[in-house]
């Protein structure tokens, strides 16, 4: 599974992204990154964003994000679920948001 993240994407990031399953987005990333989320739609590609230290301000990015990491209890992640349709909200994790991609 190959897995790719914005610092990786360089002068063409379309192309860059050619086969891959996702791209990693940290919380301060996702509002620089809008028309790159229009092109992972297009070319199947997942995206999962770490927003731990950060607090996720609702967007329309929402719905392009599969995976997302948030600070908070088990219940803040299945109310931020609800709330924003992504599909897996991960709370109280210490480990690499990689290690919860499919």
């Amino acid at each position: 599974m190959r897995i790719v993240t914005l610092d990786e994407l360089g002068e063409n990031p379309r192309q860059s992204m050619a086969g891959a399953r996702w791209l990693v987005l940290n919380g301060s990333q996702v509002a620089q990154s809008s028309g790159l989320l229009m092109f992972t739609e297009l070319d199947d590609i997942l995206v999962a964003v770490d927003h731990r230290g950060t607090v996720p301000q609702p967007g329309l990015w929402q719905r392009a994000v599969h995976c997302i990491m948030i600070d908070g209890s088990m219940e803040d992640a299945e109310a931020f679920r609800r709330s924003s349709g992504i599909t897996k909200v991960i709370a109280q994790s210490n480990e690499a948001i990689e290690t919860h991609l499919w």
